[in-house]
């Protein structure tokens, strides 16, 4: 994604969900870029979020290309909420303008189910599935077909003061024990984490229900499950906001703000992207050197944690006029090649699974096992069209965790994303 998280920022109260369902109604559509027409090689035009090398990658492309097409990059804006505005505005009016698309993973099932962009098949399908890890292949798929080409994904680690904490906890339960030791002591203590009512809180809790082996949704994504794993995620995210070691802005927190929190030196633990390494690296050298990084925490002592993933999956509008030309740049954009010098220069990490092993990663990625281990084993965000409608709702039931009543929020929210999944209530 855009945003830190790799996830995005989505802070929508419902009053703004139905703000930008009226826009979508309103809103006449943007004129389409041209896509050749002047007896020159097409035009396929790349509608991406910001990415400072990206153009660099285009250039290779482009030039790899020899002449068969020209891929013009077109820089959606930096929220990921006006990024899928835009593009739903414009595809809904079947705008040929658009070519390839770079799509939040929680938006796949949704583009594919409207018919918006095209199935990956045959070689196309086999050259983006050969190699790559199979959690963000799963965000790409929709009924089983291929509908986009993971370019990027995201994981979120555990980030901890090892001058405060020799051994990285490996429960929730866990930190927050140290983290009351530590303030016993008069120690930095806080435990910092996403917690307002946006996308990030979602997040949270969808990695505690998969660490506890819970579902909020079927795995066919048509159904409201919200069964004893849930239940029991609802119970730690709730301990975690009344045990006394979150910072007070927890209810508040957004990615930026908890790196910056943490930076202050309040924080003995951070729960964030790995956006925060770098960032660290530069605003407080000597506070890095005491940061360390561990596998997300779990539920459970006995069962891995399974961290929510995110990223970019690549997509062919269905309007294109060009679409072989579409799939081929694409393909180049996401690459082997490609996917390490992101990864490298962009900070975003790869979706294929040999770039770990390459040596350049291990300057710029010296958490790339962590990385790597956790995608192994991740969750995804529930898979189904319905999905931006569960997290508006989700979101605003659980905000703010502390006030979180396990059960009786497990019912809220399961007829909440049943009414979500059948198109009722607030869409977004």
């Amino acid at each position: 994604m855009s945003e830190p998280d790799g996830a995005g920022v989505r802070r929508r109260s419902r009053a703004r969900a139905v703000a930008v369902a009226t826009a979508l109604t309103l809103l006449a559509p943007t004129a389409a870029c041209s896509s050749g027409g002047d007896g020159g090689p097409p035009t396929i035009n790349l509608y991406y979020p910001p990415e400072q090398n990206l153009q660099k990658v285009v250039d290779d492309c482009n030039a790899q290309a020899q002449g068969r097409y020209r891929i013009a990059y077109q820089v959606l804006p930096r929220q990921a909420d006006e990024q899928r505005v835009q593009m739903v505005r414009r595809l809904a009016a079947q705008d040929s303008g658009m070519d390839v698309l770079g799509l939040d993973v929680t938006w796949t099932q949704e583009f594919a189910s409207a018919d918006w962009i095209r199935e990956w098949t045959g070689e196309d399908r086999t050259e983006v599935e050969q190699g790559t890890l199979e959690g963000p292949l799963a965000t790409a798929r929709y009924e089983d077909k291929l509908f986009a080409a993971p370019k990027n994904t995201n994981v979120q680690l555990l980030w901890y003061r090892a001058d405060l904490v020799p051994q990285p906890p490996k429960t929730w339960d866990e930190m927050i024990e140290q983290a009351q030791a530590l303030k016993d002591q008069g120690k930095p203590y806080q435990v910092l984490t996403m917690g307002a009512q946006y996308e990030g809180l979602v997040v949270l809790y969808n990695t505690m229900v998969a660490s506890a082996g819970g579902e909020i949704v079927s795995s066919d994504g048509k159904k409201a499950v919200m069964d004893d794993g849930a239940v029991r995620a609802l119970e730690q995210l709730k301990r975690l906001a009344t045990s006394g070691v979150v910072s007070p802005s927890f209810s508040n927190a957004t990615e930026d703000p908890v790196r910056l929190e943490f930076q202050s030196g309040n924080g003995a633990f951070q729960v964030n992207w790995p956006f925060v390494y770098p960032a660290l690296q530069e605003a407080d050298p000597e506070l890095a050197k005491q940061v360390k990084w561990a596998r997300y925490p779990g539920v459970d002592a006995a069962t891995p944690s399974r961290a929510t993933i995110g990223g970019i999956n690549m997509a062919v509008s269905a309007y294109s006029k060009y679409p072989e030309e579409s799939f081929d740049a694409a393909k180049c954009i996401r690459n082997e090649q490609n996917q390490k010098f992101s990864a490298v220069n962009d900070g975003v990490p790869p979706t294929i699974e040999a770039v770990y092993d390459d040596p350049e990663m291990a300057e710029a990625y010296p958490m790339k096992e962590t990385i790597l281990e956790e995608l192994k084993e991740p969750s995804t965000r529930p898979l189904t069209p319905a999905y931006q409608s569960i997290s508006t709702v989700m979101s605003a039931i659980l905000s703010p965790p502390s006030g979180i009543d396990p059960e009786r929020t497990a019912d809220e929210l399961r007829g909440a994303v049943s009414d979500a999944l059948e198109s009722k209530g607030v869409l977004p």
